[in-house]
């Protein structure tokens, strides 16, 4: 049975209660990247808050190396969000394929009005050309966000999502360390109102998106 639990943001900014993982390219990469995770305290595949988020004052370039205002793009649309890196060999790419799995589900019209963002955590790797072609292969309709990493990190700070500079471990490895949580961004009132966890699942969307689609509460 899926679970779903009601939270106070503030409550979640003071416990950093959010999944961590490392994640990065493969072997055929210059640089392969660890992969490891650290599990909080939360696992439940969607919180509702009871006080939501503010929507991010963030200014990027798309992949197209157009500026973006994510603010006003999105405003008084359903608005996914998910901070990740494109050389993640495991949960990033899986997150955004199951929410775009679960978007073909919607009428033509939702799918229209619903806004899905994909910030990268390495603007070295995730450039402009290289979110175009990483996202090309999940849903070309799909925004890619690359810019100055200490933007990237203050926005996602202040949604409860944990973004951590990259940094080579003892064996050389390039680590790029993020919190992996979806935030859900109401139409009625463009506050972050519901996180979804790695956990989430095709089914989990395809349920969701509809509601919010309306700016209900799944």
């Amino acid at each position: 049975m899926r679970k779903k639990k009601t939270l106070a943001a503030s409550a979640l900014l003071v416990a950093a209660a959010f999944t961590l993982t490392a994640c990065g390219s493969g072997d055929d990469s210059n640089d392969p990247v660890a992969v490891v995770s650290e599990e909080g305290a939360s696992t439940k595949d969607a919180t509702v808050l009871d006080t939501p988020f503010t929507k991010p004052d963030l200014v990027l370039t798309d992949s197209e190396g157009k500026k973006y205002d994510f603010r006003a793009e999105t405003k008084n649309k359903p608005t996914l969000i998910y901070f990740g890196y494109t050389h993640c060999p495991d949960i990033c790419p899986l997150t955004m394929n199951n929410i775009a799995v679960a978007k073909k589900s919607l009428s033509k019209a939702d799918q229209a009005k619903l806004r899905i963002v994909f910030v990268t955590t390495d603007p070295a790797t995730g450039t402009a050309p290289e979110l175009a072609k990483w996202l090309k292969g999940i849903d070309p309709q799909i925004v890619g966000l690359t810019g100055d990493f200490s933007t990237i990190q203050a926005a996602a700070r202040s949604i409860g999502i944990s973004v951590e500079p990259t940094h080579k471990d003892k064996n050389g490895k390039v680590v790029s360390t993020h919190g992996t949580q979806v935030i859900a961004f109401s139409p009625k009132t463009n506050g972050g109102y519901v996180i979804y966890d790695q956990d989430a699942t095709v089914d989990d969307y395809t349920k969701d998106l509809p509601k919010i689609i309306k700016g209900e509460n799944p």
